[in-house]
């Protein structure tokens, strides 16, 4: 997962920002009037009012600060969920990413990985555990290699598996992939994939398919519009959720989907 670094002067411009909402929001429309209506003495006077206020009540600054993100946070989300609807069909029934947990189930958690992504690891037993422990959730997973060469073999080599017939084998490499402590290269990968049962000399050759390339480049496009920049991230109904997130949010969301629909 991508985490950006603090920034004080985005900080600083968001309370500059936050005082002058603050502002609007103590002389409403007496503001307005001010440039027009009232002498420059009764502005100044006003100005000074306004600021003596703010230097008292420093909190007000804040308050603005948090009204105003709340109502950022929530156009973002609901331009994102109007974007979702748009792509939905390709996000979940792409015909190339692979299908886990109930092929039928009636919430589909779509998950965009890389196999040498640490929150990737990390968040891989929660996942598995929500598809055992809810037999109705529906996985589509996203190869997403962002992280480097040995990522993207590792996500060709996982899209390859897919073409020897074996779903099974498929869902062995991939954990056997998240659960790799070690180095990820080629030689690593192919030694993972002959321990799931994949006939790794086909492997190779399939892996090379253009069509994998073309595949990945969709997934490419579709992180794009989504503004995905980092792993994992996941798409539960019209919500995106970027980064490590535990067990029981994922089961939340679910529920929450669930209750969304109906």
């Amino acid at each position: 997962m991508i985490r950006r670094p603090y920034r004080p002067l985005a900080a600083f411009g968001l309370l500059a920002l936050g005082a002058a909402t603050a502002l609007t929001a103590l002389t409403g429309s007496a503001a307005a009037q001010t440039a027009t209506d009232i002498s420059v003495g009764t502005r100044d006077a006003l100005r000074a009012e306004i600021r003596s206020y703010l230097l008292d009540n420093p909190e007000v600054i804040m308050e603005a600060i948090q009204v105003l993100e709340q109502r950022r946070t929530a156009a973002a989300a609901e331009a994102e969920a109007g974007l979702v609807a748009v792509i939905a069909d390709e996000l979940r029934n792409d015909g190339y990413s692979y299908v886990a947990g109930n092929p039928d189930g009636d919430v589909t958690v779509v998950e965009f990985l890389d196999y040498n992504c640490g929150y990737c690891k990390k968040a891989h037993e929660d996942v598995k555990t929500l598809l055992r422990m809810d037999p109705n959730v529906r996985l589509v997973i996203k190869e997403f290699p962002i992280l480097g060469p040995s990522s993207r073999i590792a996500a060709e080599m996982a899209m390859a598996a897919m073409m020897q017939d074996n779903g099974d084998a498929y869902l062995e490499f991939n954990d056997l992939l998240l659960t790799n402590r070690g180095t990820l290269d080629e030689a690593a990968i192919l030694r993972l994939a002959q321990r799931a049962g994949l006939d790794t000399v086909r492997l190779r050759s399939d892996a090379a398919d253009p069509a994998i390339a073309a595949n990945i480049a969709r997934t490419y496009e579709l992180a794009k519009k989504l503004r995905i920049e980092g792993t994992p991230t996941f798409v539960i109904g019209d919500k995106v959720v970027r980064g490590f997130v535990p067990l029981q949010q994922l089961q939340s969301d679910v529920a929450a989907e669930r209750a969304e629909k109906g």
